[in-house]
């Protein structure tokens, strides 16, 4: 029992660090992207284009190195990669309407948007205890749009309305990301799911950038100060992309959501101290609503996610023993076909026993965001 205990903080611990870490990373693109904005550089599909090229390169050689074939079919991907690029476009556009602290609020609505569709198309089922999270989590979002309207030109970006609408919609492009990949996940692998996702949503990005942002490109100064948010932005997505599965594993989705939640309070101490902004007080009030949400949707997680830690050992153990057996099997059918002389003998295997294997899947919850 003691060393569960141990075993249980250790873990806890290094979840807690892996996602303050994540928080951190989520906040950094948040600033570079305002940094960006504040500089008059309107390019939000160039600022993702670099985070694919570091996906498909690094996850691209793995896949080549392993010489695997694809799990799922590749138009899947495709289309993964297109909603992943615009629900990236929507949210870095926002961030040239309205502030950094509005924008890391209102992409939790991709909370409710991830259970609604999984719900109607995974079949997962919600208890009431989640669904009155949500409720309070969404108020909590109302409150930021009413705060911006409160606020007015005070700190809140040229259109903070407008810039709501395109964080919503890009959290809600995110949810449709989130629930695909975990479909793909059940049916893949976590490095043919990032290889693939860079490979497409860097074809996507760069058609996308030609279109619309090669002349932005062109009549940019490139210096240090704009080249070093590009290159953070990039890299921070980059590390958060790679993450953010291993946080899924080892800690499951209340630590995620939870660690990424304080992502909000770094946007307003950045927004005070770097930017020195004053914040509505609105603010606080919509962050205590979503705190209060987030914490009434994940209670009761920590039980599920043990509960199905055990039933996950109870199956990788029946399955240890159902290759032991196959193997023995295998062994025991090769003598015996190697002993056959004519019809002398008649060697006969026997079916050995099924072990039901039950794999649990855990769910995968946004990024991105």
């Amino acid at each position: 029992m003691m060393m569960f205990k141990e075993f249980w903080v250790k873990k806890t611990l290094v979840g807690l660090g892996l996602g303050q870490f994540l928080s951190l990373l989520i906040t950094s693109t948040g600033f570079s992207s305002s940094e960006l904005a504040k500089k008059g550089i309107k390019a939000p599909t160039s600022q993702s284009f670099l985070n694919y090229v570091l996906l498909a390169i690094v996850y691209g050689a793995i896949m080549l190195y392993r010489r695997k074939p694809l799990k799922a079919k590749w138009y899947y991907y495709v289309l993964l990669g297109m909603v992943d690029v615009e629900a990236n476009f929507l949210v870095v556009k926002a961030y040239q309407y309205t502030s950094i602290t509005s924008v890391m609020l209102l992409d939790c609505w991709s909370i409710p948007s991830v259970m609604l569709l999984t719900w109607v198309f995974l079949k997962t089922k919600y208890r009431f205890r989640k669904i009155t999270g949500v409720v309070v989590c969404v108020a909590g979002l109302v409150m930021v749009v009413f705060s911006d309207v409160h606020a007015g030109d005070q700190a809140g970006g040229s259109n903070p309305r407008l810039g709501d609408v395109l964080v919503i919609a890009g959290s809600t492009l995110y949810a449709v990301s989130n629930v695909s990949e975990e479909f793909l996940v059940k049916n893949a692998d976590r490095v043919e799911l990032m290889a693939m996702l860079g490979f497409f949503g860097a074809i996507v990005s760069a058609i996308q950038i030609s279109i619309l942002e090669r002349n932005e490109l062109k009549s940019i100064h490139w210096s240090a100060g704009a080249a070093l948010p590009f290159v953070g932005f990039s890299v921070a997505m980059f590390l958060f992309y790679s993450f953010v599965p291993v946080l899924l594993k080892t800690n499951g989705s209340t630590m995620l959501n939870l660690s990424l939640l304080t992502s909000d309070m770094w946007a307003v101490l950045i927004r005070i101290f770097a930017y020195h902004e004053k914040v509505d007080w609105m603010y606080f009030v919509a962050f205590a609503g979503v705190c209060v949400g987030l914490v009434i949707y994940s209670g009761g997680d920590k039980e599920e996610d043990q509960q199905r830690a055990d039933v996950a050992d109870e199956g990788a153990e029946r399955s240890k023993h159902f290759d032991e057996e196959a193997a023995s099997v295998s062994r025991g059918t090769t003598v015996a076909g190697s002993s056959k002389t004519g019809d002398s003998s008649k060697h006969e295997i026997t079916e050995g026993e099924v072990f039901d294997n039950k794999s649990v899947g855990k769910d995968v919850q946004g990024r991105k965001s």
